[in-house]
């Protein structure tokens, strides 16, 4: 297709939506000045980041007037996400004003009943359905058995201000938002649809092929409050912990307490398990929500527009259409021409390459002691801050690797502790979990109840739970930990470390409400299919997400 464009401000993952753009045999050319927008017939604008930070790069680009004009126009227009909040008025994220389309405010969800971010798979409503309007059909593809991928911790509440643009509507909690809208030559949708797996691949289709105007005036409206409910699922997600072995290959590995190397007498080779990009496609097609690349090779000697992990990500985003999260590396680094990146940079490099959230593991428990060491007040230096600051909450994650220490009573440790059923080695029935770094060889005089509230109020969107004493023992999830630390915080947690079998998804899900849980060996061994994993989960009443059909 000629004339078919994409927006882009500098923020964020949108080689991911290129990628299926092209997948589906179209080319997408990038505006790079506001006259392309007059070139323009049809046109993608894909929200990634923050609300404030989107209208301000929009403003300092000169494309706020331009866009307004060709919306005006009548030409078809897709916004994604943050592309759609900026067509209302504002938003509680920003003082920064909206295009103003359409009326109304974005709101900050409450989080009396649910983990915020809405992050995860969740059903849309259809409100309005006609069957086709010149062979596009105006719902464009949006399926009531599908669910899609959302990310956002502001939405707009639906109202019935908003029923003449209300295509879909999402519950989650208690609260009902508009998920996608529609109105003559204006689509756009909350969720990620190039994240969506094959059923948000088959929405862009529906817009490309079409001609993206619809007549509203033949479009049946249906009331949106009635049958809606809450079909938000739990997420099972597929880590696969990447180095370079000997021959400076880059493979997935494995180990036991991180001593990834094949028993031998001479030490042996780091355990291979398999490349990284055909892997993650693997998972992919077996139904995995979300895919986790933990990087454990420095790669110190490299200047940061070669580092490996970035090709990884290239590579996996041209197949793979569910969140990407890169983890190991995101801090401030040094090219070995002395050039300085900052931790801000670096995550913006990586979102660039196809990764839609960075996590940040021992530099988050520094920037928790610096809180606390100022007085639990932020100074806006941390690496959290600022890449939450730019690209939201929702792109950050803080991977957690906490071990037990047992105490005989609470009063011998100034930390917060649990009382246990598992008793310590020396009938110890107290313990606390403490902080680890430099991959959980150095413990530090930090409790995980401190580390992740201390995070939250930086601007963390996700917490990914670690636990070393559970780490390869396939003995199910650390329960009692997973409790604890849902219980401090408000923002969603990854359960990891110990799943042996499906029955232990079932039970943290079940017993903890965790918004997710990971696994790593047993999925790469195969001893554990993640289609026999979500089947069981999905047997037990627990939400889970079906493997697409293909294209």
């Amino acid at each position: 297709m000629s004339g078919l464009y994409m927006l882009d401000y500098g923020a964020g993952n949108v080689r991911s939506l290129v990628n299926a753009v092209e997948k589906l045999g179209y080319n997408i050319t990038f505006v790079k000045d506001p006259s392309d927008l007059k070139k323009a017939e049809k046109l993608i604008f894909p929200g990634v980041g923050a609300f404030g930070h989107a209208m301000d790069a929009l403003q300092a680009k000169g494309y706020v007037e331009p866009l307004k004009e060709y919306i005006a126009s009548g030409k078809p227009y897709m916004g994604i996400c943050v592309g759609m909040q900026t067509m209302f008025e504002g938003s509680e994220e920003s003082r920064s004003k909206g295009l103003g389309i359409i009326p109304g405010v974005v709101k900050h969800f409450s989080s009396a009943d649910k983990a915020v971010p809405h992050m995860g798979w969740n059903a849309a409503q259809v409100v309005k359905e006609q069957t086709e309007v010149d062979g596009q059909a105006v719902n464009y593809g949006i399926n009531k058995d599908n669910v899609y991928y959302f990310v956002h911790s502001y939405a707009v509440p639906y109202t019935e201000a908003l029923k003449d643009w209300t295509l879909a509507t999402t519950q989650y909690g208690n609260e009902i938002f508009v998920s996608a809208v529609q109105k003559g030559n204006v689509f756009c949708t909350q969720f990620h649809p190039e994240k969506s797996g094959y059923a948000g691949i088959k929405l862009l289709r529906s817009f490309l092929q079409g001609t993206g105007i619809v007549d509203d005036s033949k479009i049946k409206i249906h009331d949106p409050l009635p049958s809606s409910k809450d079909l938000f699922t739990k997420r099972i997600i597929a880590c696969l912990d990447v180095r370079a072995n000997d021959n400076g290959d880059l493979v997935v590995t494995k180990g036991d307490q991180y001593d990834v190397r094949e028993k031998t007498e001479d030490g042996g080779d780091v355990r291979n398990l398999g490349k990284p990009v055909e892997l993650a496609k693997r998972y992919f097609e077996e139904g995995a929500d979300e895919i986790a690349f933990l990087n454990i090779t420095s790669f110190r000697n490299c200047p940061m527009q070669d580092l490996p992990m970035l090709e990884v990500l290239r590579r996996t985003s041209e197949t793979v259409f569910v969140p990407l999260t890169i983890g190991g590396g995101i801090r401030d680094v040094t090219d070995p021409d002395g050039k300085v990146h900052s931790a801000l940079d670096v995550a913006g490099e990586y979102f660039r390459s196809g990764a839609d959230k960075v996590s940040i593991g021992s530099d988050a428990v520094y920037a928790a002691e610096k809180y606390y060491a100022n007085d639990c007040i932020p100074d806006g230096t941390t690496a959290i801050e600022n890449i939450a600051k730019a690209y939201g909450a929702q792109a950050v994650v803080i991977s957690v690797d906490p071990k037990r220490v047992y105490v005989k009573d609470p009063s011998e440790t100034t930390h917060h502790v649990i009382e246990t059923p598992y008793p310590g080695p020396n009938g110890e029935k107290y313990c606390w979990y403490q902080c680890t770094v430099k991959g959980g060889r150095e413990g530090r005089d930090l409790d995980v109840h401190q580390l992740v509230t201390a995070c939250q109020k930086l601007g963390a969107g996700e917490i990914l739970l670690n636990c070393m004493d559970k780490d390869g023992t396939n003995s199910g999830y650390d329960i009692e930990l997973i409790k604890d630390v849902k219980s401090a915080i408000t923002i969603p947690v990854v359960a990891s470390s110990g799943a042996g079998n499906p029955q232990h998804f079932e039970q943290v899900f079940k017993e903890t409400n965790v918004e997710s849980a990971l696994a790593a060996g047993i999925f790469h061994r195969r001893e554990v299919p993640i289609e026999d994993v979500k089947a069981h989960v999905k047997k037990s009443g627990v939400l889970v997400r079906g493997v697409d059909a293909e294209l």
